[in-house]
């Protein structure tokens, strides 16, 4: 679906890399799309705000209508429609950022892009290539071979940010098991991702711990 910014997607990060290096390339490049992104960020936390000083008429519109449910969708909708907040405008980001990751994964797994060998492939952070996995890296080296521990110390840089991102997680009663666990997906997406991609994940998984932590942040 994306094949047609690959390309010059390829180009920008082979000649950031030939100045910085692959790995700081694709931290840059990275960091790039979620700055991008931050207005959108913005615009989530704002809503975010309105929707909790809503919620006094939220409840009192759930105890009015609470035998019917289509008129109460229909209120609460006509509420926050009032204020300027959407019904999905907390996954704004994450729709935003997809793309971006798929490009990413393409970059590191397609042999060829438009027509020509990925040079990308050859490119290695600390002597692992970046389109290695996890399951190439154990069977070519061993468990305790040096590849395997450059993605040991990835995968335990992002439980790391997993944990700090699973503490600010205020959940709620009937999904706090779902709630706490999720900022770990990226930790499992990750041991079957390419070296690049993973890079990726734990880059953008920290800016948003940082972002949440600055945009959401616990009240006194």
């Amino acid at each position: 679906m994306f094949d047609f910014v690959l390309d010059p997607a390829y180009r920008l990060v082979e000649a950031l890399s030939q100045v910085t290096g692959a790995g700081l390339a694709i931290v840059l490049v990275t960091l790039a799309v979620r700055l991008s992104l931050l207005p959108l960020s913005v615009r989530v936390a704002r809503a975010q705000r309105i929707r909790t000083r809503l919620a006094p008429q939220v409840d009192r519109l759930r105890t009015r209508w609470k035998n019917d449910p289509q008129r109460l969708l229909r209120e609460v909708n006509a509420l926050h429609a009032k204020e300027g907040v959407g019904r999905f405008t907390g996954y704004l980001p994450a729709f935003a950022q997809s793309p971006f990751f798929m490009v990413t994964y393409r970059l590191f797994t397609a042999a060829v892009i438009a027509g020509h060998p990925n040079l990308l492939l050859a490119q290695s952070v600390l002597g692992v290539p970046l389109g290695e996995h996890l399951a190439a890296a154990v069977a070519g080296a061993g468990l305790a071979g040096p590849p395997v521990l450059v993605f040991a110390g990835l995968l335990a840089l992002l439980v790391a940010v997993a944990v700090v991102a699973a503490r600010r997680v205020e959940p709620t009663a009937p999904m706090r098991r779902l709630q706490l666990l999720a900022p770990f997906w990226t930790v499992a997406v990750a041991a079957f991702l390419p070296l690049a991609a993973g890079v990726y994940l734990l880059v953008s998984s920290a800016w948003t711990t940082a972002e949440r932590a600055v945009l959401h942040p616990r009240a006194a």
